[in-house]
């Protein structure tokens, strides 16, 4: 089997709507849209403009989760006042889905480095999730798009100290690195789990920096912009993504790309989650 995933070199918001429309799946219900905020001082992430389209045709719901570092988004206090400051509270409904606690533990019993992952308990307030991802690459992870969403994206601060030390929060940056590859493919098979297939997924291969949008001080984008993807499948996205970097051959800032990917073995998340049954790896892109 394999999944479609729908392509455009046209970089724009009127495009990521038409690729969510052919993908011919409607979100039911209170539908969650996954962004992410951008730490303050990063100029890599995606403007709420950017995405105002995409999300008023679906009357969504923005939704983030406070980090796990320190910064501006570390304490709901000062995570509010990002959104504000950015402009995401005035464009749209936000939810900061761990602002209170307590957590929302979500079972993973086949998960290979944790059996549990800790979420914003506001969570259980969305029927369905639209996860909208800014493809480029991280400081651990190598690279970030839907699966990082799904997983560090949606964990709260609490869950994501728990992916990041492979179930140990006293190794949030000193756990086994595969190991905390693998929690974050255990940690998406939860929440994909948890929707049971009322999701869509966009990539956006723009601004493309090695660095994250979680990154207060990034490096420039070192790469071209190469276009919007749409799936229902996390894994066949993030897949073709990864592919259309290599394909890059052309491109002057692809081997820094790389270097960052395959240095974290990136793939390695694709590959674990791909394992558990969270999507697949073979696609049919269909270019429009």
């Amino acid at each position: 089997m394999s999944a479609k995933v729908y392509f455009s070199r046209s970089i724009t918001p009127k495009k990521v709507l038409e690729l969510y429309q052919k993908l011919g799946k409607e979100l039911p219900g209170k539908v969650a849209v996954k962004v992410h905020s951008g730490e303050v001082g990063n100029q890599n992430f995606l403007r709420p403009a950017f995405w105002k389209l995409i999300v008023d045709a679906v009357s969504g719901t923005v939704v983030e989760c406070n980090t796990a570092y320190e910064g501006e988004r570390d304490t709901t206090e000062k995570h509010l006042k990002t959104l504000r400051v950015h402009g995401w509270s005035e464009s749209f409904p936000v939810d900061l889905l761990d602002a209170e606690g307590p957590d929302l533990e979500l079972p993973i019993p086949n998960g290979k480095a944790i059996q549990k992952n800790f979420v914003g308990k506001n969570l259980a307030h969305y029927d369905s999730v639209l996860v909208l991802s800014h493809f480029k690459g991280h400081p651990m992870g190598g690279y970030g798009g839907a699966l990082k969403q799904l997983s560090i994206g949606i964990a709260s601060s609490y869950g994501k100290a728990y992916i990041h030390g492979a179930g140990n929060v006293k190794k949030i940056w000193s756990s086994d690195h595969d190991a905390f590859l693998e929690s974050m493919a255990d940690a998406a098979l939860s929440v994909v789990e948890h929707f049971g297939g009322n999701a869509a997924y966009i990539n956006v291969m723009k601004n493309m920096s090695v660095d994250c949008d979680c990154c207060a001080v990034a490096e420039d984008p070192c790469m071209k912009d190469i276009g919007i993807l749409a799936s229902l499948d996390p894994v066949a996205i993030d897949q073709a993504c990864i592919d259309l970097v290599y394909a890059a051959k052309d491109d002057p800032g692809q081997k820094h790309f790389l270097e960052r990917v395959e240095s974290r073995n990136g793939v390695h998340t694709i590959e674990a989650a791909a394992a558990l049954g969270v999507g697949v790896r073979e696609y049919e892109l269909v270019e429009l």
